[in-house]
């Protein structure tokens, strides 16, 4: 690890190299463990969710640890978790040991790491790379990450520099064909960023400079926007942490919905279980849920159905037509089983528009190219039965 004093990063071209470099470990990377510090507040909580999402968003596996006594006035950030494939930790014993990386959030300095003298255990290998992001400059900090991966830097908050990190990475998903191209800003990553920064700031009372006050009015507004278009409230405004607090419950009920709605449609054959939604119910789950829900939802559909089988899930729906003409797969494999690149299912099956890595796969298909959902489906799932049967 670094193991200098923590300073204000000196100059952009350096702030661009460390960015470029945490982008690279992102896209190159599949498991991570997102660390805070001891007795958590609501700007560290919300910052590992935040980066949680970001990295769901790539397709990656993120697992964030709490093994400490936090304030439950914020453990209501942790809903946001349950419905898009962020593992939350509680026992510090807990932690799978396929982690290849880990990310250090909103933390002074290693001694107030919420594993403080046992990194080790999650750092085998003296390679594994250890990336840091936080707000706290001068007194006694001290870097936790290793040199060249710690974003650490004047802000008001650790999640305005989760945010900052978003923006630069939906710009280079325009180029970089390894990066996601899915919606970064989602719903619950801009409530995440805006409650850290809130939290921090105390209702923007605290911001120091004028690029504080722009990420806060930024998110502010972005956050309005988006509740104006997918949520019901009777206000679009965020006053306070209260309805912040109201607005996540009243998600994470419509999250709980849907789920259940997916995991009815639930069928298994000899290793794999799927929950295929064909046109009609599809239009219906659209009728009652918006977008985000229903792409979120399907991960975690696709993430519990895979564990059920202990080999592999297939998940499909149709998107909305006024979002696209696409049915719209999603396929995970589970933690147990890893004898199969389901990579490999993208050739196998010709498919064009698609993509992921070798623990989970998308791939999208127009409608009019398929005439009958439920006979693709079926040639699907006896085609990757044969390659599990080979590969066992």
């Amino acid at each position: 690890m670094n193991n200098n004093k923590k300073q204000a990063i000196a100059t952009i071209a350096e702030k661009n190299r460390i960015v470029d470099n945490i982008i690279e470990a992102i896209s190159t990377k599949d498991n991570f463990l997102l660390v805070g510090h001891n007795h958590p507040d609501e700007d560290c909580l919300a910052a590992m969710v935040a980066f949680g999402l970001l990295l769901s968003k790539m397709e990656k596996q993120s697992y964030i640890l709490v093994c400490s006594d936090i304030n439950e006035n914020y453990r209501y950030l942790l809903n946001i978790c349950r419905f898009n494939s962020i593992t939350v930790v509680e026992e510090c014993s807990a932690v799978p040991p396929e982690i290849s990386a880990m990310i250090v959030l909103d933390t002074p300095k290693p001694e107030m790491m919420m594993i403080a003298g046992k990194t080790e255990r999650y750092r085998p290998k003296p390679e594994m790379l250890v990336m840091e992001i936080d707000h706290h400059l001068g007194a006694d900090g001290m870097y936790c990450g290793d040199e060249g991966y710690c974003l650490v830097d004047e802000a008001s908050s650790s999640c305005e520099l989760i945010g900052y990190l978003a923006f630069k990475i939906r710009n280079r998903q325009k180029t970089d064909p390894h990066l996601k191209s899915e919606k970064i800003f989602t719903r619950n990553f801009v409530l995440a960023v805006l409650t850290g920064i809130i939290g921090d700031s105390k209702m923007g009372k605290y911001l120091k400079s004028n690029k504080e006050r722009w990420f806060y009015n930024l998110f502010s507004k972005m956050f309005s926007e988006i509740l104006d278009k997918e949520t019901f409230s009777s206000s679009a405004n965020l006053s306070n942490m209260k309805e912040v607090y109201n607005e996540i419950f009243r998600l994470s009920e419509d999250e709980e919905k849907c789920f259940i709605f997916m995991m009815d449609k639930k069928d298994c054959v000899p290793k794999i279980c799927c929950a295929v939604i064909d046109s009609r119910n599809s239009e219906e789950m659209h009728s009652r849920f918006d977008h985000e829900t229903v792409v979120n939802i399907s991960r975690t559909v696709a993430d519990r159905l895979a564990e059920e089988s202990g080999y592999l899930s297939l998940v499909a729906f149709y998107d909305h037509l006024d979002h696209s003409n696409f049915i719209q797969f999603r396929m995970r494999r589970s933690e147990s089983f890893r004898t199969l690149d389901l990579r490999d299912l993208i050739e196998k099956f010709n498919i064009e528009n698609g993509g992921g890595h070798k623990g989970a796969i998308g791939f999208r298909i127009e409608r009019e190219k398929m005439p009958d959902l439920e006979a693709y489906v079926s040639r699907v799932l006896n085609g990757t039965g044969k390659l599990i049967e080979k590969s066992l």
